[in-house]
């Protein structure tokens, strides 16, 4: 089968039925050209009742290096082939990857919810202000629905029985041509629907310095959790949530897979020596007394802009206009 490369960019499966009641929806809607996008495929229903036995995404052309989650109770499967172009990456040229991922083997009963992660890179192959469909297809006990049915040019996802779920492309932060006016990160605290976000600031990096510490403090006033899954900067490659912790006196630094899970009424805060932002593959030093523009990922909120101040190398906390540290 063909995929056309740019209209679409969707992998199709057959239809065998779209059973009433179930549905999968991703939970993080938008991304960027050549960022890392982290899919949280969320399954709240099975078919007719029925128990969800299995979960199949395709990964469409244009988006690669795919790496799913494993799940505790699941057979985890992947389906490697050649993507239709070669894709630079920071390894080089990448010209084939996974191109399907597979759970199967569980139960996940219809009155119960449960989610299915994966991680891949989108690529410029698709332009901001388009989107990126990935079908899902749900198996259940004695039933199937296949959700891979994409909106032709001008029709509305809403208008399809079985439609796939898809992710929004938009410009990264800081991305845009110079000439091109960019709206800027609020100064001041940030609202994303129930979760506030204050104080975003990175250490600045000596010369020939490869990654970067990002911290920040956020609140959540609503009643679900949410998840920070990510952050990005226009001098960085990518941007993950880490954790530091003391291993018998010493210090171990490694990546939070799941997400930072910010809770119904509670502050988190990344500061050094905890939680932090880890902003890896730098393009260049980040200069202290600059700010630079960019973007957190949440699960549930999405992709929020914010606008970093740069801290002294070493800083301990954010400084205040005035040039003093808080304490």
């Amino acid at each position: 089968m063909t995929f056309p490369f740019r209209a679409g960019l969707a992998a199709a499966l057959s239809l065998a039925a779209a059973p009433a009641l179930a549905h999968a929806v991703l939970a993080v809607t938008q991304g960027s050209p050549n960022q890392t996008y982290r899919g949280v495929v969320q399954i709240g229903h099975g078919c007719d009742g029925r128990a969800t036995t299995g979960l199949t995404v395709t990964i469409p052309e244009g988006v690669i290096d795919a790496k799913p989650m494993p799940k505790a109770g699941w057979q985890l499967s992947t389906v490697k082939g050649a993507y239709a172009r070669a894709y630079p990456s920071h390894h080089g040229a990448i010209a084939e990857g996974v191109k399907e991922i597979a759970w199967t083997g569980g139960s996940l009963p219809d009155d119960q919810y449960d989610e299915f992660v994966f991680r891949a890179r989108l690529t410029d192959a698709v332009a901001p202000g388009g989107t990126v469909y990935f079908p899902v297809r749900q198996q259940c006990d004695g039933a199937v629905a296949d959700w891979r049915e994409v909106p032709a040019a001008g029709q509305s996802a809403r208008d399809l029985k079985s439609p796939a779920p898809g992710v929004r492309i938009v410009a990264a932060a800081g991305a845009a041509h110079a000439s091109t006016p960019v709206a800027a990160a609020p100064t001041g605290p940030v609202k994303a629907g129930d979760l506030t976000i204050e104080q975003p600031w990175i250490r600045a990096t000596p010369g020939g310095a490869k990654v970067a510490g990002g911290y920040l403090q956020v609140t959540n006033t609503g009643t679900e959790p949410d998840r920070l899954v990510s952050a990005s900067i226009p001098l960085a490659a990518r941007g993950e949530v880490h954790q530091m912790a003391m291993d018998k006196g010493v210090a171990k630094m490694a990546p939070v897979e799941s997400g930072l899970v910010i809770k119904p009424g509670e502050t988190v805060v990344l500061k050094p020596g905890g939680y932090h932002l880890m902003f890896l593959d730098l393009k260049g030093p980040v200069k202290a007394g600059d700010t630079l523009e960019g973007s957190l990922t949440f699960a549930r909120a999405g992709t929020v802009p914010v606008r970093f101040a740069i801290g002294a190398i070493g800083a301990s906390a954010p400084e205040t206009a005035s040039g003093h540290q808080h304490h």
